[in-house]
C-alpha cells in the first residue's frame, strides 16, 4: 500500500545569502503533543521577512517564512486541552525558548537566547497550515476579522515597547520618528493609552504614502523634515519644555541621535527601530545632562497580546488601518517590492 502524504504550497527561503526565495510543495505538517493544527487565514509581511530575503537577519534554512499570522484551529494533537477545533487564534513567535534560563524562568521567553520564532527559526506561516504550542495561542473574537488579526503581532510590539516598557501616561506629549508600520501602529498604541498630542516625523521619502497615512488617521501634527524643522516644532508646541516620550522607530543614525534633542528632561526615549550597524553616533553628554531614560525593546511579551487585542476589538486602536493590500501568496514577490519602495505599509499574504 502507497501512503500519499498531503503537500501544501509554501514560501521557503531555500538556503543561505541574498533571495533564495521560492514557492514550493511541502509536506503538512502534523501536531505533536500540546500542538495545534491551524488554517492560515492571512500573515502580514514584515520587515524582518524582508532581512531574511536579502540575508540580513538570522534564519535557519530551509524553512517556511511568515511569523504575523491569524488563523482557525483545525486539529489538536495529543495532550492539548486550551484549545479546540474551530478557536480563532493568533500566536506568540516564542517557540523553542528553552524554558530553564534565567531569562525565560523570570517570564522574559521573549529574548530566551534559544528562542526559534515561526518564519525564521522554524517553519513559519506563509503557507497553509502551521502547527503551533498552544501555550503560545491566543484566542480572538468573532467581531475580529483575520486581516486585522494579522497585526496583533506587530502590534503587540508597539504595546509591549510603548506601554509596558516606557510608560506612555495619559497627558504625555509623544513624538514618533519613523512612520512605517511599526511607527503609525506606536503613535495608535500611545494616542489609545492617553496621549494628549503625537507628533509624526519623516522624510521626503515618506510623503506619498506614509506621511500621508499619518494624516488620514488623525495624528495632530505630521512634520515632513524637508519642509519644516521638527526639534523646533515640538519644543514651539511645548512651550519649550521638550517631549515627554520619544519613540523611534526609523533605525536612522541621524533620526536616533536627534531623540535627545525632542526629549525633555527627565523624559524617556523608546528605542524600536533597529540601525543595522555595529556603532553609531549618538551624543551622550546631551543625554546625560537631560537625564532622561532610554529604554531598548525587542519581541513581546505574554501580557502585551491580550491587551493589544482588547485594544484593537474595543476599537481604540484601529491597527486594521496599516493594511494597505490584501494578496494571494503566488504574488509575494511583487509584494516583497512594493513594501520595500515604499509603495505599501502592511500587506497581507493569504493562502491559496
Amino acid at each position: 500500500m502507497v501512503w500519499l502524504i498531503p503537500m501544501m504550497l509554501a514560501l521557503v527561503k531555500t538556503q543561505k545569502g541574498r533571495g533564495f526565495i521560492e514557492l514550493r510543495e511541502v509536506p503538512e505538517p502534523q501536531p505533536g503533543p500540546g500542538e495545534v493544527l491551524i488554517a492560515v487565514k492571512a500573515c502580514g509581511i514584515c520587515g524582518t521577512d524582508i532581512h531574511v530575503w536579502h540575508d540580513e537577519f538570522p534564519y535557519w534554512p530551509p524553512v517556511i517564512m511568515g511569523h504575523e499570522f491569524s488563523g482557525e484551529v483545525v486539529e489538536a494533537g495529543p495532550e492539548t486541552e486550551l484549545f479546540k477545533v474551530g478557536d480563532r487564534v493568533v500566536g506568540e513567535p516564542h517557540t523553542r525558548a528553552c524554558g530553564h534560563c534565567y531569562l525565560c524562568r523570570t517570564g522574559n521567553i521573549q529574548i530566551c537566547p534559544l528562542k526559534r520564532s515561526p518564519g525564521w527559526g522554524i517553519d513559519g506561516a506563509f503557507t497553509k497550515y502551521l502547527k503551533m504550542p498552544e501555550r503560545l495561542l491566543h484566542r480572538i473574537p468573532d467581531s475580529m476579522s483575520y486581516d486585522v488579526a494579522a497585526v496583533v503581532e506587530p502590534t503587540a510590539n508597539t504595546v509591549h515597547d510603548v506601554v509596558e516598557r516606557a510608560k506612555v501616561a495619559a497627558g504625555d506629549f509623544v513624538v514618533v520618528l519613523g512612520p512605517g508600520p511599526i511607527g503609525l501602529l506606536a503613535g495608535l498604541t500611545a494616542r489609545a493609552a492617553g496621549a494628549r498630542h503625537v507628533v509624526v516625523v519623516g522624510t521626503p521619502a515618506d510623503e506619498a504614502l506614509r506621511l500621508k497615512k499619518a494624516r488620514e488617521l488623525g495624528f495632530e501634527t505630521v512634520i515632513n523634515v524637508a519642509q519644516e524643522n521638527p526639534v523646533d516644532a515640538v519644543l514651539h508646541l511645548t512651550g519649550g519644555l521638550g517631549a515627554d516620550l520619544v519613540i523611534e522607530c526609523s533605525g536612522a543614525p541621524a533620526a536616533i541621535a536627534s531623540t535627545v534633542d525632542f526629549i525633555r528632561k527627565k523624559g524617556r526615549i523608546c528605542v524600536i527601530g533597529l540601525t543595522g550597524k555595529d556603532t553609531i553616533p549618538f551624543p551622550w553628554d546631551k543625554a546625560a545632562f537631560k537625564v532622561c531614560d532610554v529604554l531598548f525593546n525587542l519581541s513581546t511579551s505574554y501580557t502585551s497580546w491580550d491587551r493589544t487585542i482588547h485594544l484593537i476589538a474595543s476599537g481604540r486602536l484601529p491597527a486594521g488601518e496599516v493594511i494597505t493590500r490584501r494578496l494571494p501568496l503566488r504574488v509575494w514577490q511583487g509584494a516583497f517590492e512594493g513594501i520595500e519602495a515604499q509603495r505599501e505599509l502592511k500587506v497581507l499574504l493569504v493562502p491559496e
